[in-house]
């Protein structure tokens, strides 16, 4: 499963509306998101606003399509459109910028035990 960051700029002034926002997610919107291919997604902010996510999914680009065809995600991106900096009138889940992965520690580790030289006993 790919590993996914993103990140957007949270509205300095809206930041507390938007945590509790998150603490209590609807729950069609939840089940929305699992069900669309959204795995161990998490959301990181930073108190400037500088919010990171991290999703895993088998496709990105498929768990986006899937979920922006939702009626609830229509309403949740709409409700959360303001709250985001920079968007320019797109819904927030199409508006993130995508980080490359540099470093994965398991992946390293695999790598090197794989291709580590074998030691006699």
């Amino acid at each position: 499963m790919a590993r996914y960051c993103f990140c957007l700029q949270v509205r300095p002034d809206r930041m507390s509306e938007y945590v509790q926002r998150h603490r209590d997610v609807w729950p069609e919107m939840l089940q929305a998101l699992a069900d669309s291919g959204w795995r161990n997604y998490s959301l990181f902010l930073r108190d400037d606003g500088l919010m990171i996510g991290y999703v895993e999914a088998d496709d990105l680009d498929a768990a986006q399509g899937a979920i922006s065809a939702l009626d609830v995600n229509t309403a949740w991106q709409a409700e959360m459109a303001d709250f985001f900096i920079g968007i320019n009138g797109r819904p927030p889940d199409e508006s993130f910028l995508l980080l490359d992965e540099i470093f994965h520690l398991e992946d390293q580790l695999q790598h090197r035990a794989a291709t580590a030289p074998k030691r006699e006993k």
